[in-house]
């Protein structure tokens, strides 16, 4: 990865308020390189390990958990078991695989939502998570 990219990284974080660390620039560095993904907490284990990041588990699931507080990540939960972590933090829909465990995002245009209960008094939408899951 490039220097360019590697300082964009840091700049990133920094603007989110997330405390600047090794394994925290390292992960962002894997999350936020290339196109938007979806991630799950062994997924970047493992991604971490081949690049030769040394980190713990714990301190993945820490990271994701940070990133998403400061607005960087959406955690997309499929099951009490599953979850997945998006670099893509606007409003979207998700296809979720079941045969293969895979997360998709919907193209913007093809909502799924048409028409929104009605909200209880003095309550806001936050957001709405929509997730489409697909077998077969």
């Amino acid at each position: 990865m490039k220097a360019k990219y590697y300082s964009s990284v840091i700049s990133r974080l920094r603007a989110a308020g997330v405390r600047l660390t090794k394994q925290r620039i390292a992960l962002g560095r894997l999350l936020f390189y290339g196109s938007n993904q979806h991630v799950t907490a062994d997924n970047l284990y493992r991604e971490a390990s081949k690049a030769g990041v040394k980190v713990s588990l714990a301190t993945v699931y820490n990271t994701l958990h940070e990133f998403t507080a400061a607005g960087l990540l959406r955690e997309v939960v499929i099951d009490p078991f599953r979850r997945y972590f998006d670099t893509n933090v606007s409003e979207h829909q998700h296809f979720f695989f079941e045969d293969s465990n895979e997360l998709v995002d919907i193209k913007i245009g093809n909502s799924v939502v048409l028409r929104l209960p009605s909200i209880p008094a003095g309550k806001t939408i936050r957001c709405v998570d929509v997730i489409v899951r697909v077998s077969g």
